[in-house]
């Protein structure tokens, strides 16, 4: 009779003194912690935390304040039970690791953290008998500092049904639940995929032992979704308010990411500044929320329709960049820069483009020109250091941007990893766009769409930076943990 969390527990946003821990109770309930520096939980410090109600469909965070810069935190959750204040639920266990503090130089030391995106993607979901989302444990072992998704943290329009017939003939077998059976239009059935995705031990594992960092990007709301999004001839909706999805859909990722909510200036804001002690800077910026309508991309000039990230957030990117004084700056992106990412035609027959690139290697054009904008002011701002990290397209692979390759050349060198899916279908790779000198050094995708987990291309990625050299490398791994291409950049001054 006691009150459960059956989604576990995580932890997120971590800061040299701060951390955000989150659950979601299966009644109402009041949210009580315990943290400790030692899993002993000596001197452990007790809060009182938020009311967790139907209004938020039983979840709740509480922001830790005061922690100890660069220690390892232990805790645990309890619930109380608002039917009966007596009644209390049995602790559940987490643990997370705070990054140094930055005025400290006997702090510094090793940075490890691994990134992906698009979990549950393509109808691929929970397979018991396959071993679950096996690719969480994966970098669990790994004991990272953080987990950076990059987006499309849940598929809310891919149903997911009990079974799909593999290429050999055998079937993978899903769970399933009424939320993930169709695509997603209401409230509950956007907040089901996510109670979903925390059905497998693997998730629930690595979110109680790794803090994690949340983007997002459309599969939260609808694949590709944008200004332009018409859903009128898509018979699986009976909603076709995009608008309407789009606020359910962020309400239910706002509800259920293990982030630090903004004020309310701007209360569903995703893009953040998390520094992460004197090697690391992390920007993680949104690619979604600010942009015009997805079009044929090739704008001469900067207006509300080329818009990608929009003024306000380029300016905000800018001016962090140029303050930061870690020695690395990484930029997570939900998208890639320089890959081309069609979204069928406009009404003129012209290819549509979901990403930055529009097919067009000469001077930039449409979003490439607000790129090109960014691009030339971290020159400006002398950042050698800054080094991209996004998902989306369902492969890995290893771009460097080079000026003199480039048709636009106002821009330090610089490296993009991309990694992912970590757990949905195969996909790729994308065509290259030269308009900044893109060059494709590694790449591992599959030879046909929709590849499912069982082929083993399920990709990761993984950032070391040694305290001593400050040397920064980037290993990307497969669904076994196998490294696939490693590549090590040495920091450079200005």
């Amino acid at each position: 009779m006691r009150p459960q969390m059956p989604h576990g527990v995580q932890s997120g946003d971590p800061l040299a003194r701060a951390a955000i821990v989150w659950t979601r109770s299966d009644r109402p309930a009041r949210l009580w912690l315990e943290w400790s520096t030692t899993p002993r939980f000596i001197n452990a410090q007790r809060l009182r935390g938020p009311h967790l109600l139907e209004t938020s469909d039983f979840t709740g965070r509480i922001d830790l304040q005061g922690l100890p810069a660069g220690q390892e935190i232990f805790y645990r959750v309890m619930l109380q039970d608002l039917r009966n204040e007596r009644v209390m639920s049995e602790p559940l266990a987490g643990h997370l690791r705070l990054p140094a503090d930055f005025g400290r130089a006997a702090a510094r030391r090793d940075v490890r953290f691994c990134w992906s995106g698009d979990t549950a993607g393509q109808g691929w979901g929970i397979n018991e008998a396959w071993g679950g989302m096996k690719i969480y444990e994966q970098i669990r072992r790994l004991n990272p500092d953080f987990f950076l998704h990059c987006g499309d943290t849940i598929y809310a329009d891919g149903p997911i049904s009990a079974e799909v017939k593999l290429p050999d003939g055998s079937l993978w077998k899903n769970l399933v639940t009424e939320q993930v059976s169709k695509v997603a239009e209401t409230l509950d059935e956007f907040r089901g995929r996510y109670r979903y995705n925390l059905m497998d031990t693997h998730v629930r594992r690595m979110s109680a032992e790794v803090a994690q960092i949340w983007q997002w990007d459309d599969h939260e709301v609808s694949n590709n979704y944008s200004d332009s999004k018409d859903l009128r001839d898509d018979a699986r909706y009976t909603e076709k308010n995009v608008p309407l999805l789009e606020a359910r859909g962020r309400t239910a990722f706002l509800e259920y990411a293990p982030m630090r909510p903004f004020h309310a200036a701007e209360s569903a804001r995703v893009y953040r500044h998390l520094p992460q002690g004197p090697l690391l800077d992390l920007f993680v910026v949104d690619m979604r929320s600010y942009r015009g309508p997805n079009s044929a991309n090739l704008q001469r000039e900067e207006n509300d329709d080329s818009a990608f990230m929009g003024r306000p957030q380029i300016a905000w990117l800018l001016d962090g960049l140029k303050r930061s004084k870690a020695v690395w700056q990484v930029i997570a992106a939900d998208m890639p820069l320089g890959l081309q990412v069609a979204d069928g035609k406009d009404a003129q027959g012209r290819d549509r483009w979901e990403a930055i690139a529009n097919g067009d290697d000469g001077a930039p054009a449409g979003r490439e020109l607000e790129i090109a904008r960014l691009l030339a002011g971290i020159k400006k701002a002398g950042r050698h250091n800054v080094v991209w990290l996004t998902a989306d397209v369902h492969y890995t692979a290893a771009h460097h941007f080079d000026p003199a390759r480039a048709r636009f050349s106002d821009f330090l060198p610089f490296w993009e990893f991309v990694s992912g899916p970590l757990h949905a279908g195969g996909f790729g790779p994308n065509p290259a766009d030269a308009t900044f000198g893109m060059q494709v050094v590694y790449q591992r995708a599959p030879d046909a769409p929709n590849t499912p987990p069982t082929s083993g291309l399920q990709f990761f990625g993984q950032v070391d930076i040694d305290a001593k050299t400050a040397a920064l490398t980037v290993t990307l791994k497969d669904l076994a943990g196998q490294a696939l291409f490693s590549k090590t950049l040495a920091p450079r001054r200005a």
